[in-house]
């Protein structure tokens, strides 16, 4: 396994980390077989185990384990892995003997090279003896059988597999074959995720027929660890310092601010409009929803009738009650009926007595391969209909025929589609999930650990077999590149000359100065020239025009050459907007600045920048309210609910929704 040590060595440096920070109880010992050397404690009492070292005993987690880690040695021997296996069992048994604990072998080999054969029966029979020890001291295996694409298989490494799968026959090992580092990290388990029921009851399927069923959670949400508050302020020579924060809150009157107020004689209270409305816990327990525990079936529907991306949260697994025969061929039947008609089950499912919520969902049979393994449903959350957003997207049908795609554009796009499947037929599934690991919790736990080391260091690179989740396959780039350029062909970008020369003929109309026609008509022309060569447009210098100032503004957003474009798109249009309100006789251009307004908010609340908008419309109305004309303008504002940005708009505005609606009334209308 020489060419893939390195990557041995980053995965299993990868657990440590993780075992340092949230699990430093833990102990690991290493040991590595197929080495030059011998050096085990079974050699030395009784013989053979050759070519077997352990690189490090069992101990507690510490950086001396992750150092042992590098730099392994490349041996010259074949790797037995059995005897590896019986060294390492005997090292947990020394150490913990009949203690009780989660107690783990983790094997990685590629199982290439022949075994020797045993002093005594088959190699059957000495997997048979290993595993008996196992269950005796209840040790688990985990194993991970490591091989590159492209090797081919010959008869020492079926017989090999064929001992590890025996392994797994006798309920004391998992086996896995991965031939990627990145699935090999993923198939190396931090920890072990024991299997808690949700639920144990009946399955109502009506008020005649109830089977047992046991409830799992068959997936989960993988979650960034808990991260807690530090204190510094314990001194340095106290080693049993916990350094712990503990947040303590005292209620107190506004009356009586040196008195704390006791548990009883509080009481919750909830804004309603201006009022704090007090609901005592006994008054919420009255009203709350309490229903039933239970599990019951609402009926039958077609599988083609819940499509797949109505499935919410996480994935659960009923099966029958253990050792329950009836419930085992009830569960089997049901299962194996619906599978047959193509059928789903839906569920009314409330998991535990005084639950807040139902849960609706849908059971999908789940049919066994295995001989000792019942049949069993998956069950999936629905939507209600207020989970459910549709987007108005139009449809290809409602364009006219020109607008159409072609039979060649639709066949590219199509391409592209299947180009991205990760699982195309007759190859193998790229990024399983099995084993494939969460790449922000990897890169975050990597730079945990070095943070630990060099408080000031940056982030480091992301790591290659991170890089190999989080970036394009380049191999399928390559392969399919020809697919890719006939896309490009497909769908050729070209100018509209027809359109471009309209553009243009309407801006040299609007701007000609020999133009006497539009003069005389427009008696504020002049001025609205005077604002055009302030602000020209944006096709000029970048800046917002008179022609335009929407679509001026909104290409200046776009185009971000730079971290403070937007902040200055921004303050163009505050500026824009204000010359526009202060020269608009009889308010001609009110109606462009309410557009011009209604966009710099848009923006605002987009960019995350709502006091921005906020501080330059309060500014604007106080400085320009009591000027008869452009108070129509501000009375415009309101009649179109142009107000200030609230809180619920976007989180960082410090305006509530009150202060919003109330922001255009006078002072004595907002004291009544």
């Amino acid at each position: 396994m020489h060419g893939a040590l390195q990557e041995v060595e980053n995965v299993c440096s990868t657990l440590l980390r993780k075992k340092l920070v949230y699990n430093r109880s833990d102990e690991v010992g290493i040991v590595l077989f197929g080495t030059k050397e011998t050096c085990n404690d079974l050699a030395k009492e009784i013989g053979g185990y050759k070519h077997v070292v352990v690189k490090h005993d069992i101990k507690v987690v510490e950086e001396g384990t992750k150092d042992a880690l590098q730099n392994l040695p490349r041996g010259t021997a074949p790797g037995d892995f059995l005897d590896a296996i019986v060294v390492g069992l005997d090292m947990l048994i020394k150490r913990f003997g009949n203690t009780k604990g989660k107690h783990r072998l983790c094997l990685i080999t590629d199982s290439q090279h022949p075994l020797r054969d045993p002093p005594e029966g088959t190699k059957e029979d000495q997997v048979d003896t290993i595993a008996e020890q196992m269950k005796k001291h209840d040790i688990k295996m985990d194993c991970i059988v490591f091989r590159e694409s492209g090797v081919q298989h010959n008869s020492v490494m079926d017989e090999n597999d064929q001992l590890l799968y025996h392994f797994r026959d006798r309920s004391v090992a998992k086996v896995v074959q991965v031939d990627t580092p990145t699935s090999l990290l993923g198939a190396l388990k931090t920890r072990i995720v024991l299997p808690v029921t949700i639920f144990r009851g009946d399955l109502e399927v009506s008020s005649n027929l109830k089977i047992k069923v046991w409830v799992y959670k068959k997936t989960s949400e993988e979650k960034f660890p808990t991260l807690k508050k530090y204190s510094d302020q314990a001194p340095p020579s106290d080693k049993f310092a916990s350094h712990e924060v503990k947040v303590d809150f005292e209620y107190k009157s506004i009356l009586e601010p040196d008195t704390v107020v006791p548990p009883d004689q509080r009481i919750k209270g909830y804004l309603y409009g201006p009022q704090v409305v007090p609901i005592s816990s006994a008054e919420w327990e009255a009203v709350k929803f309490k229903p039933e525990k239970g599990v019951k079936l609402l009926g039958f529907a077609d599988r083609s009738s819940i499509p797949r991306h109505y499935f919410m949260k996480d994935v659960n697994s009923f099966v029958p009650e253990p050792g329950n025969k009836k419930a085992t061929v009830a569960v089997s039947a049901i299962a194996r009926a619906m599978q047959e008609m193509n059928k789903v089950a839906i569920l009314r499912c409330v998991w535990r007595q005084g639950q807040g919520n139902v849960a609706f969902g849908v059971l999908t049979p789940n049919i066994s391969s295995v001989n000792n393994v019942p049949d069993s449903f998956f069950f999936n959350i629905l939507p209600f209909s207020e989970d459910i957003r549709e987007f108005q997207f139009r449809s290809f049908s409602s364009l006219p025929s020109s607008s159409q795609p072609t039979e060649e554009q639709q066949e590219a796009a199509d391409s592209l589609v299947k180009m991205l499947d990760l699982a195309p037929p007759g190859r193998e599934e790229i990024l399983r999930p099995d084993f494939t690991p969460n790449p922000m919790l990897e890169r975050f736990y990597s730079f945990l650990d070095l943070k630990s080391k060099e408080p000031d260091a940056n982030a480091p690179p992301l790591d290659k077999c991170l890089r190999r989740i989080t970036e394009p396959d380049s191999d399928i780039i390559d392969y399919q590149a020809p697919l890719i350029q006939n896309l490009g062909k497909a769908f050729e970008l070209k100018d509209n000359p027809k359109r471009k020369k309209a553009r243009t003929q309407e801006r040299l109309n609007y701007t000609a100065a020999d133009d006497q026609t539009k003069k005389s008509a427009d008696p504020y022309a002049e001025k609205a020239k005077a604002i055009e060569v302030l602000y020209p447009s944006a096709e000029k210098v970048g800046k917002i025009g008179d022609l335009n100032p929407v679509q001026d503004f909104e290409a200046m957003l776009t185009e971000r050459s730079s971290s403070i474009w937007v902040q200055k798109a921004i303050e163009e249009m505050q500026k824009y907007t204000t010359v526009l309100i202060e020269n608009s006789p009889q308010g001609d251009y009110y109606q462009k600045a309410l557009e011009c307004i209604v966009a710099l908010r848009k923006a605002c609340i987009i960019e995350q920048e709502p006091n921005e908008f906020n501080q330059f419309l309060t500014k604007l109305y106080k400085r320009l309210k009591n000027v008869d004309d452009v108070a129509k303008f501000f009375q415009l504002l309101s009649s179109k609910n142009v107000s200030l940005i609230s809180k619920e708009e976007a989180p960082d505005s410090d305006v509530t929704e009150e202060m919003a609606r109330s922001f255009y009334l006078k002072p004595e209308a907002s004291s009544q």
